[in-house]
C-alpha cells in the first residue's frame, strides 16, 4: 500500500496532527513517528434530538470544536513547525450541506444514527431496488447510509434546494466539510468515506449517476473522490499559524482497521465506541455478502483499493451513556467494570440494545430495545452487567455472519473506549471462544489516520512500514468460559432477540 509517486511534498516537522471528528466529541492528537502521543485536546459535541428517531449535529460546532482542539494540541506539541502533516478520521455517513460561496452550513448535519429516512428505504426496497444497490455498492438499503439523508435534505430543506438550484450547494460527509473549511474551498472526499454513501459503485472510480438519480442526490453537489493518502490539500496558515499539508483521510472505522495493523487478508478488528464496528481485510477483490454484511473500501492508495467486509452495530457505548444519563444507574462509565464483577452473572437479565434499531446482521430499523428476565432479585449491578454482556452477544451475531460469508475469525483485535474495560475484553474472548487482542493504546482510529498522513507526506514508504514504526504492544485475552455457561448465554440472547 503505497501512495502515487507522481508528486513530492516538502515537510519541515516530523510529527503528525490528527483530527478525530467523532459522534460525541471532537479531538486533536499529535503523534510522533514512533506512534507515541505528544499532545491531545478534546471537546464534547452537542447531540440534538428534535424528534423521535432524529439525530443531528451543528456542523459549525463541529468545525469550531475541531479548530480549537487542533490549535491546543499544536501548542502543546511545541508549535506548528513540529507538524509534518494532518490526518483526518471522521464519524462516517453523517451528512453536511453547506453553501459553496459563503462556506456556511445550510441546515444541521444529519447523523449516522438518524432513522428519519426509514420509510424512504422501505419504499425503495418494496420497489425492488435493494439487490441492485447492494450489488453495486456493497451496502443494503438503510437510513444509516448517506444517500437517503442527502436526498431528504434536498427535498425537505428549502435552503438546501435553493442552493442546489443556484449551483451553490455542497454535500459531503464530515471529512469533506472539515477539509473544505481547513483549505478554504477544496471539496473532496476519500474513497473509504465515499464507499459509505450508497452513491459509489465499489468497482467504479467515481459517483454513479444512476444511484444519484435513484436517491435524488444532485451529482454536481458531491465532492471529488481521492486517495486516502497523498497530496489531498493544504490547511490555510490562518488556522494553525502556517500552511500544513492534509495528507491522510479515512472514515473512522477504516482508520481504526489500519491503526490495528490489519493490513493482510483475513485480519479483523472490532471497535467499541458509540456503536460497534467489525471490519475484516478482504484484499484487492471486491467482496460480497450473502448474510447482510457490508462490503466497503478499506483504503485507496496510489489509485489502488483494498476492500473489507463490515458488520455495524448501532448501540454499544451509547448504551452505557443511556444507563448513566437517562436511567441514572451509574455516575460514570468507569463504574461498570466493578459493578459487572460484583455479581456472578446477570441474574437472567438480558438487554437487547436496539435503541436506534438493530444493525448487522439483522438490519431492523423497526426494532426497539428490551430488558427481559427481571425479577425482584434483579439489582443495578445485574442491569449493568447485562448491558456489558450485550456487547459480546452482538459481536457473536456478527462472527456467525462473517463465518457464513467465508471470513471466519481466528483472532479479534479490539479497540475503542469500551475495550479499555478488562471485563468486556475477557467476556468477548469467552463468548466468541477466540483469543482477543487489545493494543497498549486503544486510540487506533487516530493512529490509523496518522499512519495514512505519514504515508501521504512521505514519512513512510508503505502502510506496512508505518504500522511497524507506530504500532505498539498487545495484551491477549484467552477464553475461559465453560461450554455450558456459553450455551446458556446464547440461548437467553436468542430468545430476547426474537421478542423485539
Amino acid at each position: 500500500m503505497k501512495p502515487d509517486g507522481g508528486w513530492a511534498m516538502q515537510v519541515e516537522g516530523e510529527a503528525i496532527l490528527v483530527i478525530d471528528a467523532g459522534t460525541t466529541s471532537n479531538r486533536a492528537m499529535v503523534f510522533a513517528p514512533d506512534g507515541t502521543v505528544r499532545a491531545m485536546a478534546q471537546r464534547a459535541l452537542t447531540q440534538h434530538y428534535p424528534r423521535a428517531g432524529w439525530v443531528e449535529h451543528d456542523a459549525e460546532e463541529i468545525w469550531q470544536g475541531v479548530l480549537a482542539c487542533a490549535r491546543q494540541a499544536v501548542t502543546q506539541a511545541g508549535g506548528v513547525d513540529r507538524i509534518a502533516a494532518i490526518g483526518i478520521a471522521n464519524q462516517r455517513e453523517t451528512v453536511v450541506a453547506w453553501d459553496k460561496a459563503s462556506g456556511a452550513p445550510l441546515t444541521r448535519a444529519i447523523v449516522w444514527q438518524d432513522r428519519r429516512t426509514a420509510s424512504v428505504c422501505e419504499a425503495l426496497r418494496e420497489a425492488g431496488h435493494e439487490a441492485g444497490v447492494q450489488a453495486a455498492t456493497g451496502l443494503i438499503l438503510d437510513p444509516y447510509f448517506s444517500a437517503t439523508k442527502m436526498g431528504w435534505m434536498h427535498d425537505a430543506v428549502p435552503e438546501v434546494r435553493a442552493a442546489s438550484e443556484s449551483g451553490r450547494l455542497a454535500l459531503g460527509t464530515v471529512e469533506s466539510w472539515l477539509l473544505y473549511r481547513l483549505t478554504g474551498g477544496a471539496h473532496m472526499t476519500d474513497a473509504s468515506n465515499a464507499s459509505r454513501t450508497s452513491l459509489l459503485g465499489l468497482a467504479g472510480r467515481g459517483w454513479d449517476e444512476g444511484l444519484c438519480d435513484l436517491f435524488g442526490v444532485p451529482r454536481a453537489a458531491l465532492p471529488e473522490i481521492c486517495d486516502c493518502a497523498g497530496a489531498i490539500g493544504t490547511a490555510l496558515p490562518e488556522w494553525l499559524g502556517a500552511s500544513v499539508a492534509v495528507a491522510g483521510m479515512a472514515g473512522d472505522q477504516q482508520a481504526a482497521t489500519i491503526g490495528q495493523g490489519c493490513l493482510a487478508v483475513g485480519e479483523t478488528k472490532a471497535t467499541y465506541g458509540t456503536g460497534a464496528f467489525v471490519l475484516a481485510n478482504m484484499g484487492a477483490q471486491v467482496p460480497s455478502s450473502a448474510h447482510r454484511l457490508l462490503a466497503t473500501v478499506l483504503c485507496q492508495t496510489g489509485g489502488e483499493r483494498t476492500y473489507a467486509l463490515e458488520g455495524s452495530v448501532f448501540v454499544a457505548g451509547s448504551l452505557v451513556q443511556w444507563l448513566r444519563d437517562s436511567l441514572g444507574l451509574i455516575d460514570a462509565a468507569s463504574e461498570t467494570e466493578a459493578l459487572a464483577r460484583s455479581v456472578q452473572d446477570s441474574g437472567g437479565v438480558v438487554i437487547v440494545p436496539a435503541l436506534a434499531g438493530l444493525g448487522a446482521p439483522h438490519w431492523r430499523a423497526d426494532a426497539r430495545a428490551s430488558i427481559s428476565g427481571l425479577t425482584f432479585a434483579s439489582t443495578r449491578a445485574h442491569l449493568v452487567r447485562a448491558a456489558l454482556e450485550a456487547m459480546a452477544m452482538q459481536t457473536r451475531d456478527l462472527a456467525e455472519a462473517f463465518a457464513a460469508d467465508g471470513a471466519t475469525w481466528t483472532t479479534l483485535r479490539i479497540d475503542g473506549g469500551m475495550s479499555a474495560n478488562d471485563w468486556i475484553a475477557q467476556d468477548l474472548a469467552d463468548v466468541l471462544a477466540l483469543p482477543v487482542e487489545r493494543p497498549a493504546s486503544v486510540e487506533t482510529t487516530a493512529l490509523g489516520a496518522a499512519m495514512l498522513a505519514g504515508l501521504g507526506a512521505g514519512l513512510f514508504a508503505s502502510l506496512e512500514a508505518a504500522a511497524a514504526a507506530m504500532g505498539g504492544t498487545r495484551r491477549t485475552f484467552t477464553p475461559s468460559m465453560s461450554e455450558a455457561v456459553r450455551g446458556e448465554r446464547i440461548e437467553n440472547w436468542a430468545r430476547a432477540l426474537a421478542a423485539v
